[in-house]
């Protein structure tokens, strides 16, 4: 859809298993997750080797400007606050 090649995790264990056989280009994480929050999966993408490049963009609802420099620390690229345009989104998840 919108020439991205998708795939779907459901928890944070998962998503790390797709990156081990998907190697993103981009992931799009939500903040309060099960298992481990989303900075944590984060770091945890990054230093693996097939996410190392991958680019994050962080969905949340955590907004304040805190929760923005978090994200940012965390190595993510975007941080939209739920709920989030899809246009905005999708302009943003487009290869370059």
């Amino acid at each position: 859809m919108e020439g991205c090649e998708a795939r779907v995790a459901t928890d944070p264990l998962a998503a790390l298993a797709l990156v081990d056989s998907f190697a993103p280009e981009v992931a799009v994480l939500d903040i309060g997750l099960p298992q481990m929050d989303g900075y944590e999966l984060a770091g945890r993408i990054h230093a693996s080797t097939r996410g190392r490049a991958c680019r994050l963009i962080a969905v949340t609802g955590y907004g304040l400007p805190d929760d923005r420099a978090r994200t940012r620390a965390a190595g993510f690229e975007l941080h939209f606050v739920k709920p989030v345009d899809l246009d905005a989104l999708l302009h943003a998840v487009r290869p370059a």
